[in-house]
């Protein structure tokens, strides 16, 4: 096999063992905080979650701007891509997120607007996953799901720029110099962030390889039908 056929592979495993020195970090490295104690920790599994499902999101809009300027399978594969792996990390961001908000609120949920458009985001691109069960052509599906992928991002600012916008119980950590974290923690939480950044390249193309075998596969089977439907008129 090929370096371009393997990089993907490699990328994710990368990833997953920085994931597992990050974890090591987490629990063993950084200082358990005054107030909220071990349930605090979950923030070094949350903030890499929700930044890359937002950068996810981003790299969207981009491939659909670009699809429809000059159309291509190549970038709507990458478009499908990340907006899967952006609702897998937006699913876990909403599930540590009430992990952590049920000690530190005392509930489960609430309507915060950090929390209500974050829980908007993840509808509207569950939606664009749908777009493929359409009965249209390919064509026609690439061209509505690029069209979703613009008019979707809008929900994207918003989202990180909420708890900044409007008054929000949720913290926002990076909003000073100072961080509003201790040396180690904040080091940490980088080395958190990092880590997630290598497993997600990895993810991601991964998954661009495997929707590039899947188009191939249903170019092969359609070609297939036609084939033994002629065999069966003449």
């Amino acid at each position: 096999m090929s370096l371009k056929q393997t990089l993907p592979a490699l990328l994710a495993l990368t990833g997953g063992l920085l994931l597992a020195a990050s974890w090591w970090l987490i629990f063993m490295y950084a200082p358990t905080e005054a107030i909220m104690g071990a349930i605090q920790k979950i923030f070094y599994i949350h903030l890499p979650l929700s930044w890359w499902a937002l950068l996810s999101f981003f790299l969207v809009f981009l491939c659909s701007v670009a699809y429809l300027v000059r159309p291509g399978e190549r970038l709507d594969r990458v478009a499908r891509a990340c907006a899967e792996i952006g609702v897998l990390l937006t699913t876990l961001t909403l599930v540590t997120g009430m992990l952590w908000g049920r000690r530190a609120w005392g509930v489960w949920w609430t309507w915060d607007p950090r929390l209500t458009t974050a829980l908007i985001m993840w509808f509207i691109y569950t939606a664009y996953l749908l777009l493929g069960g359409l009965n249209l052509s390919e064509q026609r599906r690439r061209m509505v799901r690029a069209v979703v992928g613009i008019v979707a991002f809008a929900d994207v600012p918003l989202v990180f720029l909420s708890a900044r916008l409007w008054r929000s119980i949720h913290p926002a950590v990076f909003a000073n110099e100072s961080g509003g974290l201790e040396p180690e923690m904040k080091l940490v939480a980088l080395f958190s962030v990092l880590a997630m950044g290598f497993f997600w390249l990895g993810i991601v193309l991964v998954r661009c390889q495997q929707l590039k075998s899947q188009a191939r596969m249903e170019e092969l089977l359609y070609a297939e039908q036609n084939r033994e439907e002629r065999d069966g008129q003449s």
